[in-house]
């Protein structure tokens, strides 16, 4: 379903910018010593494959290059080096609510999110309802996105996403915004998702979840992967790592 091969992702760091026109006449007369380039690699010759209908945790601490490897897998970035394959339609849940223009209302946002993630306005009109029943704002459709509370961006923005049953569905920490309420609601329709066969790539700090939801896990530590394996040894591991 998924074969990341040999994966690896550099960043250049330190890369001096003339940012006014003021720094680029002081640096004409300035004697100015050449930087070197910095170079960061989030991820280093990461290698794995996803089976059909399989649930991947990725646990690691923050700057581990998790939420870079799902960009990549989600064909939001490229790698500098290796391929990604996948075989099936994506829904990436990672930054929800990146497509929303926030002077517009619910409403248009609903149809404007819609288009970016590919669905048809025949489509979004077909499940218009559904959409605003799970994401309970009745009451706010006509109301600029700009007014709302983020827990409220997230609640639309996770009911437009999860509208159609992917065959692959990539989540960064998605189940842990919003109110409680909403989180266990979540849940369940990510549940319901996982039941339908769907194949999920799963970022979480939630080691509760990682090991309630998952099959496999992935640590990665420093861009690399550390180990893979069963949840519960996996993130028992993990813990203990991070206690030290």
């Amino acid at each position: 379903m998924i074969k990341v091969k040999d994966v690896s992702m550099r960043f250049n760091l330190g890369i001096e910018k003339n940012f006014s026109i003021k720094l680029f006449f002081i640096n004409l007369f300035k004697h100015k010593e050449k930087k070197a380039k910095k170079e960061f690699w989030a991820l280093k010759n990461v290698d794995f494959e996803v089976n059909k209908g399989e649930v991947i945790g990725f646990v690691g601490c923050n700057g581990a290059g998790k939420s870079t490897l799902l960009k990549i897998v989600a064909g939001v970035m490229k790698p500098t080096k290796g391929v990604v394959e996948k075989y099936g339609n994506v829904c990436p849940m990672i930054e929800l609510g990146a497509g929303f223009d926030m002077d517009l209302t619910a409403r248009e946002n609903i149809y404007l999110n819609g288009a970016i993630l590919g669905y048809s306005k025949e489509f979004i009109n077909e499940k218009f309802d559904e959409i605003v029943e799970f994401s309970e704002l009745k009451d706010f459709l006509d109301v600029p996105v700009r007014n709302f509370s983020s827990g409220m961006v997230t609640r639309l923005a996770f009911s437009i996403a999860t509208i159609v049953d992917p065959e692959i569905l990539i989540v960064d920490e998605i189940l842990s915004v919003g109110d409680i309420a909403f989180q266990q609601k979540s849940e369940n329709k990510m549940r319901t998702m996982i039941k339908s066969g769907t194949t999920v790539l799963f970022v979480s700090h939630s080691v509760a979840q990682i090991q309630s939801l998952c099959d496999r896990v992935i640590w990665l530590e420093n861009g690399s992967i550390k180990k893979i394996g069963d949840p519960k040894e996996i993130c028992e591991e993990y813990e203990k790592y991070m206690m030290k």
